[in-house]
């Protein structure tokens, strides 16, 4: 709780991933790929439940074992590719009963490196300005003036397109966090407008595993120890 503000945290994890065959058990570093998750969400200050959304019997068991309530299994119908983050919450949310909770933390797996102060700093940043929603992003590391296209025999810079936008300092959604007001939620089944806070966090925390690379770079961070919140 913060700020006498009730706050739900759920770890949406369905099976079936195609690139990386059984992803969110799969053993990254010395755990299972969701137990990372589960142990940050668990450390929170603020997050006074915290449930899995999965169809997945062997994910509710792993993330049951490192503490995370399983309290319904996930229908087919949400499991398929054309699914929704929103329709998941959405589903949780019916689930559990109206009114119980007025925040909503949304923490995707695939993204092991979040600490348990990117989760507090961001429930805290979302809770006390008032904000509809808060979304994890990093700092975009490519700067636009190196960017262009070729249309044809026109070489185009991005730059160009962008104006004085091209000098701002871009940030990129990174996966990791999600906070959002549960009854602003329900009226625009959506997880960002154009009031949307930005949390910032840093490239190394930002790691998002959809593919095997993406899996490699995660390892690489840990064997190098570049990740020193540990």
């Amino acid at each position: 709780m913060y700020e006498d503000k009730r706050v739900l945290a759920i770890i949406p994890a369905r099976g079936g991933s195609k690139r990386i065959p059984g992803k969110n058990v799969k053993i990254l570093g010395d755990k299972p790929l969701i137990a990372w998750t589960v142990e940050a969400a668990k450390k929170s200050a603020y997050i006074d439940r915290l449930i899995l959304s999965s169809d997945d019997n062997a994910i509710a068991k792993v993330a049951q074992e490192h503490g995370c309530d399983v309290p319904f299994m996930r229908p087919d119908s949400l499991a398929t590719d054309t699914a929704t983050s929103a329709d998941v919450v959405i589903h949780a949310l019916n689930f559990l009963g109206d009114g119980l909770f007025d925040y909503v933390i949304l923490l995707q797996p695939t993204s092991p490196f979040r600490s348990c102060e990117d989760v507090d700093g961001a429930i805290k940043g979302c809770l006390s300005g008032g904000f509809s929603s808060l979304i994890s992003t990093r700092p975009v590391r490519e700067n636009p003036s190196w960017m262009y296209s070729q249309e044809g025999e026109v070489l185009s810079s991005l730059s160009e397109r962008l104006g004085e936008a091209a000098s701002l300092r871009w940030q990129i959604l990174n996966g990791a966090i999600y906070v959002f007001d549960v009854r602003w939620f329900l009226r625009n089944r959506a997880f960002m407008d154009e009031k949307t806070r930005l949390y910032s966090m840093p490239w190394e925390r930002s790691v998002d595993i959809d593919t095997m690379e993406d899996w490699a770079w995660a390892e690489f961070l840990l064997d190098k120890g570049i990740l020193t919140w540990r």
